[in-house]
């Protein structure tokens, strides 16, 4: 099994940070604006480089949305930031109808998603934000896995015509993508390669599905895992071809069951080549405050689910 150096830790919202800061001394056409969340989400050095094209709009992410949409009009592309909650939940009718149904070249940039954005509470965990986003039309919706990935998906955005919905977190987690690796929207990232099962994961639970693979590989189960960083347009050939091999497929996210990563595969698969599949994710629940390591052991996202439902899915294997 290939194996993966932990290259050192970092938070991906740092990756966001860095690639638009990139991105502010390359393209003079990308402008940020901030919904009063400049350090979070690490837009400060932007800011500070780009005074004339960094526009904090206070708290008013709706206005922000409709700033930026009538912005790309004269042609910049927007890179707007603010909490995934914020971003997604809070202003769906203006993504919906002044930015996706318009196909607008805004770039939303979400932070603090998931469980382990931790003790601030299931108000701010949102659960439910990569479902709310694919099911728009003509909406990409990117969810890196680290620092590095989310560097370079922060660059490949910006090169992409169209509306785009790049999740991102709060707390450190290891590097372990190369930074040379190439960042592809829709193209899934093959990390290990398995004849027993695949394992297709996203965001967070990528370095733990690598981890469960690790820990399967001792126990003789061949695992392949494979990165699914865009959530849509999804790479289906990559799904089915994988399947056809293993015959046995996990999901595994940081999401809502319902109108998640597993909910796309598990589409792909019905309609094209029907495989026993097990869902790692939150099963219809708020999240609670505590720490980031507590709630992903609590709501099942931890390396020992991904072991379980690995063992689980081969036993169904015909």
């Amino acid at each position: 099994m290939k194996e993966y150096p932990v290259l050192g830790k970092k938070d991906t919202r740092s990756g966001f940070g860095d690639g638009l800061t990139e991105l502010g001394r390359t393209n003079k056409d990308v402008v940020a604006l901030c919904a009063d969340l400049t350090g979070s989400l690490k837009m400060n050095q932007f800011k500070d480089e780009n005074p004339e094209r960094f526009f904090q709009v206070g708290i008013a992410e709706a206005n922000m949305m409709g700033i930026a949409a009538g912005m790309t009009i004269g042609g910049k592309i927007p890179f707007t930031g603010t909490f995934a909650n914020f971003a997604t939940s809070r202003v769906y009718d203006q993504v919906r109808q002044s930015i996706a149904y318009s196909d607008k070249n805004v770039k939303i940039c979400a932070s603090h998603a998931g469980l382990t954005l931790g003790e601030d509470g299931a108000t701010h965990q949102v659960l439910e934000d990569l479902g709310m986003m694919k099911m728009l039309p003509g909406m990409t919706v990117i969810n890196p896995c680290d620092y590095n990935q989310t560097k370079a998906a922060t660059l490949a955005i910006a090169k992409h015509k169209g509306p785009v919905y790049l999740r991102f977190g709060r707390p450190k987690v290891p590097i372990f993508i190369p930074e040379d690796q190439p960042f592809e929207i829709g193209k899934a990232l093959p990390l290990t390669e398995g004849n027993d099962v695949t394992i297709f994961a996203t965001g967070h639970l990528v370095w733990k599905s690598l981890e469960a693979a690790k820990e399967l590989e001792a126990e003789g189960i061949s695992v392949e895992v494979i990165n699914i960083h865009t959530i849509k347009p999804l790479d289906a050939q990559a799904i089915i071809e994988s399947a056809k091999k293993t015959r046995a497929v996990v999901s595994a996210e940081e999401h809502q069951k319902a109108g998640g990563l597993g909910e796309s595969i598990a589409n792909v698969l019905a309609t094209n080549h029907p495989t026993p599949m097990e869902f790692v994710a939150v099963d219809d629940s708020f999240g609670e405050s505590a720490t980031p390591d507590e709630l992903m052991t609590k709501y099942g996202l931890d390396t020992v689910n991904i072991v379980e439902a690995v063992k689980k899915v081969i036993a169904r294997k015909k």
